[in-house]
């Protein structure tokens, strides 16, 4: 089973076209987002990812766009590590959706 967070929120962008297919982002991405389809990554899972940017860092050619620390998968990464309850505000309350 894999992890979600919420769906069709993610920031998580791919230009195919720029892909130099050196598969950095499988590597790094800690959700196993994206895959190589012969030689060019794939966005395979968008709802699974947690926007941490480690994608789109490793990138060399800049062919992967990722708004890390945003909404509410930040808010949970932040819950854990603190051990608070999430909050991104994004539905009006204290909790995160």
């Amino acid at each position: 089973m894999k992890h979600r967070y919420l769906t069709n929120v993610s920031t998580l962008l791919l230009t195919e076209a720029k892909c130099c297919g050196c598969g950095r982002c499988v590597e790094v991405c800690p959700h196993r987002v994206l895959r190589m389809i012969g030689s060019t990554a794939r966005i395979d899972d968008k709802d699974g990812c947690m926007e941490c940017g480690a994608c789109a860092k490793n990138c060399p050619t800049n062919a992967i766009s990722v708004v890390a620390g945003v909404g509410c998968a930040y808010a949970v990464i932040v819950g854990w590590l603190t051990g608070s309850k999430p909050s991104c505000d994004c539905s009006g309350g204290s909790e995160c959706c």
